[in-house]
């Protein structure tokens, strides 16, 4: 007998296999099996009736800031550009401690199970104190939230011609050996992780040629996954020019980075040739759609690079550039700005849906486990809760639907083969506890008291 069996379900199990009126059953905290309506269906200590929804992978957010949702909607930087966003943020961010990350990371990971995402990193980049990484990793024990945390780091500040101030810049002996730690207390190698770590510098405009090549060593040596920030904006190629005599990708591939161990956020502003490159290297790439839109600074052509070969994921960034984390909105956002710039043949739901599953997972190097629903995979799953108004006449295509139609949210998210939501409710016993704690932290942080 069978822990859990979902039925009568629109399954998209994985890229080019769907089942309609089909069920799914998890046993422990693996998928199973999966069959047609003309299947006889296993016996399962619960069973879950879809009632014709539509069943994915969880969503893999490959991409964020969690600690940002501390500054949400901050009205003084409302109308700023990248760089000066940073400046203007940066001092409020220094007064992180683990109460702050904890709060800020516990409420990011709720939020991100009702936007369908069972899986995320964290790119904690910024550690005025010590401690911050293990805060992360208590609010994803406690939510229950399969997790990757990015080991973070600045090294030059503003009087060493970076963008932070030195209050949250750390020197590369600190750095490195905190990431020996927090590798050796959190990194779980074993299969069906719950905790994995990654390494990675912010940004070449705030990290040293030092750390750049200490953390590539450490990876290699480890066999840990790579990240950074890259060609996000044109300022950073005025500014990699000015400083390094290259653009970003040629620092990029110069620190030895360009590895099919690392995977970067936004690249926005490379060349053609300097693509193709990193493609060949086996680079993968992470979009967010939303904050490039928020943000004003342009997207990368997603399916020319899926096209050409490159893993493309998808990812909410920091709160405080999106100012929300759902996963499905980002997917929505992606396959909008695909059309926008390639026309309405360029890109459908199905492509934005494996960018949010397949392609998260090829960033995070975890495509064997999460990202598809085949028997052996961890049982990581959405079914989705649609709005009978808001669905009324889309009966031809649920996965079209899923996209066009909404907003969506998650009915029901299964991490690890537990139920963390339920009919669209966080089951967490300490939600109510974390949001008036946050409350606190977000006032401290923004100086409102």
């Amino acid at each position: 007998m069978f822990d859990i069996l979902i039925c009568d379900a629109h399954l998209y199990l994985d890229r080019d296999w769907e089942i309609a009126g089909g069920w799914i059953a998890i046993e422990k905290n693996r998928i199973h099996s999966a069959g047609g309506p003309g299947q006889p269906r296993p016996e399962a200590r619960r069973v879950i009736n879809a009632q014709g929804r539509l069943v994915t992978p969880g969503l893999v957010n490959a991409h964020h800031h969690m600690f940002q949702n501390l500054t949400r909607a901050y009205a003084p930087i409302a109308r700023s550009g990248l760089f000066q966003w940073l400046q203007q943020l940066y001092p409020l961010w220094s007064g992180l401690d683990e109460e702050a990350t904890y709060v800020s990371s516990y409420i990011s990971m709720v939020e991100l199970l009702l936007g369908g995402c069972t899986t995320s990193t964290d790119h904690m980049y910024v550690h005025p104190r010590p401690g911050l990484m293990d805060a992360g990793f208590a609010a994803a024990y406690d939510v229950g939230l399969r997790f990757m945390s990015t080991r973070g780091c600045m090294t030059r500040a503003q009087e060493n011609g970076g963008l932070p101030p030195a209050a949250v810049v750390q020197d590369e002996d600190t750095i490195m050996a905190d990431c020996e730690r927090v590798v050796a207390q959190f990194h779980d190698r074993a299969p069906g992780a719950m905790t994995r770590v990654a390494l990675g510098p912010v940004s070449l405009f705030s990290a040293s040629e030092q750390i750049m090549r200490d953390c590539l060593t450490m990876a290699e040596r480890h066999d840990l996954r790579l990240h950074t920030h890259l060609a996000e904006d044109e300022e950073e190629d005025d500014y990699s020019l000015s400083v390094y005599g290259c653009t970003p990708t040629e620092h990029f591939e110069r620190m030895g980075w360009a590895t099919p161990r690392a995977w970067v956020a936004h690249y926005i502003y490379p060349s053609s040739s300097e693509a193709a490159r990193l493609i060949r290297a086996g680079v993968s790439m992470v979009q967010c759609p939303s904050s490039n839109m928020m943000i004003g600074n342009g997207s990368a052509d997603v399916m020319d690079l899926r096209e050409r070969g490159m893993n493309v994921g998808l990812g909410t960034n920091g709160s405080a550039t999106t100012d929300m984390a759902s996963m499905w909105m980002e997917a929505r956002n992606a396959m909008l700005l695909g059309r926008m710039r390639n026309g309405p043949a360029s890109m459908v739901a199905r492509d934005a849906l494996d960018m949010a599953t397949r392609g998260g997972a090829a960033c995070l190097g975890w495509g064997d486990e999460i990202g598809h629903l085949r028997p052996g995979a961890c049982a990581d799953l959405v079914i989705w809760q649609d709005s009978p108004i808001a669905m009324a006449g889309a009966l031809t295509d649920p996965v079209e639907a899923w996209l066009r139609c909404g907003p969506m949210m998650a009915g029901t998210t299964i991490v690890n083969g537990k139920v963390l939501v339920e009919d669209t409710h966080p089951l967490q016993p300490d939600l109510a506890d974390a949001l008036r704690r946050h409350a606190i932290q977000a006032r401290r942080i923004q100086k409102l008291d």
